[in-house]
């Protein structure tokens, strides 16, 4: 009978905490800064921009879509192993880099993408230890991914 009271007590104090964070969001993400987690429901929060995107940055997270811009301050060889992505490094106005790595076999090449030139971006955040990588900035063919995009002196490439 013992064993059965403990049993009802862990259930009775699990519910409650759930219930504490399911009202209290800052706390499980409070939590995940802090193991460097994420979950489902970090992935389904509104996509960060500006201090939202440089909060997803300082917690290390991926698997988060965001949207930002910046200035692109290095442009680099394409990658050509298995989908090809055209590769550049953009400064955000906070002072973080990231890697963007745009597919070029699902959507159009920046041909004239320059350093110095700014470029706004939507698409999903993988942290690394180098400032990230922004990736799928293109449409998802198969539907399984939500759509990212790239603009570019006022042409939008996805």
């Amino acid at each position: 009978m013992k064993h059965k009271g403990k049993t009802a007590l862990v259930a009775i104090v699990i519910a409650a905490l759930y219930g504490y964070v399911e009202k209290n969001p800052q706390l499980l993400q409070s939590l995940q800064a802090a193991t460097g987690s994420t979950t489902a429901e970090t992935r389904s929060l509104p996509p960060p921009t500006g201090s939202g995107l440089e909060q997803v940055i300082a917690r290390r997270q991926s698997d988060v879509q965001v949207r930002g811009s910046g200035k692109v301050i290095r442009l680099l060889p394409d990658d050509n192993d298995g989908s090809r992505h055209q590769k550049f490094i953009v400064r955000l106005d906070s002072g973080n880099t990231i890697l963007i790595a745009h597919n070029i076999d699902l959507a159009p090449r920046i041909d004239r993408l320059r350093r110095g030139d700014r470029i706004e971006f939507y698409g999903e955040y993988e942290w690394n230890d180098r400032g990230g990588v922004v990736h799928w900035t293109h449409d998802d063919p198969a539907g399984r991914h939500e759509d990212g995009w790239l603009r570019h002196k006022g042409k939008t490439y996805q």
